[in-house]
């Protein structure tokens, strides 16, 4: 990498301005980057005037070394970029609201829906084609970027943007491995640097491996807590799941319900596990109110609390400018990483990050019973993205007629009906062909 004084970073969704507020508490840590310029782009001129007071306040308040800019137009803030974060979210709440609507209307529940489940198909329908055209403008502009990919589905849009445009440096971040460590640490009572740890699998569905200190398997002592309590760990999803395939999985109970056929439709379990329906929409209610506050208090002149969160994009950064080694975790192509999952896919690895590169540790073969569950998850996510690439309706429909979730609770008519009213309700946000394309035939 180039010194870091030349380093341009730019964020491409500034306005979801919690994440901003985050990701520029972690940079100003890292001294190695001072005379960086963070660069701020969102199509939404006053949340992009949000996101630029947060960012000053915290520049000026610790007193970091960076340059700050603000651009509407992507191009712009895309030109000279060294790392590009993204974290947009097409068609903001309103379309997150369509997505749990419609389909309640059929009987499908959800929680969180932004991975897969019908809610993450048409997220990631309506996200695809966006992420793509920024990967053409890093492909022109900034060839050498990192695109450091933040927006779910995770699974299918650095996916998208290998098959749609072949950048090489696309690299997939999420929290969950490592908030899955420190709760695994925290459960058997062992401090997390002392524990060896080796997970993988998909983002949002990568299993725990290993679990060792100095040599010793820790799942023993896991077991021992869930067995003390089993009113309180013993009913939760994410317990279920390493009951029944002997791994812990990396995503929370609520996301994992709705990825597996099994608890959405039953009101016993949804009781028996307190699967909080329609999560998605109150947090997303609370972040608008969050958003309200942190601008109302800006306006007033008055501050906020500057605390990073330990976010693995200033990290990544630090250790490709600064030369400093470091493992954590990327979802990245499947390039021989793991046997059983299909090649080309994005799978969720340990990575060693340093001067050169990031460097993904091949895993070789999961557990048999992990990689069959995965591959109904990654069915999923290969039609969606075939259908936003290829324009395809008909495998719109595949796709959620494949989700676990969704083809246990309705049959093929209703999955249809419930796809052609998402479509019609999203159109402006999807591509041509798949809201052009005729809605499917029932015999």
């Amino acid at each position: 990498m180039s010194d870091s004084g030349a380093t341009q970073i730019t964020l491409i969704g500034a306005g979801s301005v919690e994440f901003t507020r985050i990701l520029l508490a972690d940079l100003v840590e890292f001294p190695e980057l001072a005379g960086s310029t963070i660069t701020l782009h969102d199509i939404n001129p006053e949340r992009l005037d949000t996101a630029e007071r947060i960012s000053r306040y915290t520049i000026e308040t610790t007193g970091a070394n960076l340059n700050l800019r603000t651009e509407l137009d992507r191009r712009t803030a895309l030109d000279g970029a060294a790392f590009v974060i993204n974290e947009i979210q097409v068609g903001g709440i309103e379309a997150t609201l369509r997505d749990f609507e419609i389909p309640k209307k059929y009987g499908l529940r959800q929680t969180i829906g932004d991975t897969i489940g019908v809610g993450g198909v048409f997220r990631g329908l309506r996200t695809i084609p966006v992420l793509v055209d920024i990967a053409v403008d890093i492909a022109e502009l900034c060839p050498d970027a990192y695109l450091l990919n933040y927006t779910n589905p995770m699974a299918m849009l650095p996916w998208a943007v290998w098959e749609a445009v072949g950048l090489p440096n696309a690299i997939g971040l999420c929290h969950s491995v490592q908030n899955t460590h420190d709760q695994l640490a925290a459960l058997v009572g062992v401090p997390v640097e002392e524990i060896t740890f080796l997970t993988a699998g998909l983002n949002h569905q990568a299993f725990v491996l290993q679990f060792e200190r100095d040599g010793e398997n820790l799942y023993p002592l896991l077991d021992a807590a869930i067995e003390r309590d089993p009113d309180g760990l013993g009913r939760r999803v994410r317990i279920e799941l390493y009951r029944q395939f002997g791994f812990f999985p990396t995503e929370s109970s609520e996301h994992s319900a709705e990825y597996v056929p099994w608890f959405m439709r039953h009101d016993d379990q949804l009781e028996h596990y307190r699967i909080p329906v329609d999560e998605y929409i109150r947090r997303s209610l609370d972040n608008l109110d969050e958003y309200g506050r942190i601008r109302a208090s800006l306006a007033a002149g008055d501050g906020f609390p500057i605390e990073g969160e330990g976010e693995l994009a200033p990290r990544y950064i630090h250790s490709l400018v600064s030369g400093q080694p470091r493992f954590e975790y990327g979802n990245v192509r499947n390039d021989g990483l793991i046997d059983d999952l299909p090649p080309g896919c994005c799978v969720e690895v340990p990575c060693r990050i340093d001067g050169q590169g990031v460097h993904p540790t091949r895993i070789g073969s999961l557990p048999p019973q992990c990689a069959a569950l995965n591959r109904t998850f990654v069915n999923v996510a290969e039609l969606t993205m075939r259908a936003a690439l290829e324009q395809r309706r008909d495998h719109v429909y595949q796709a959620v007629m494949l989700d676990p979730n969704a083809g246990a609770t309705l049959t093929i008519e209703a999955i249809h009906a419930m796809v052609d009213e998402l479509i019609e309700a999203h159109r402006e946000l999807l591509p041509e062909g798949i809201r052009e394309g005729a809605p499917a035939k029932q015999s």
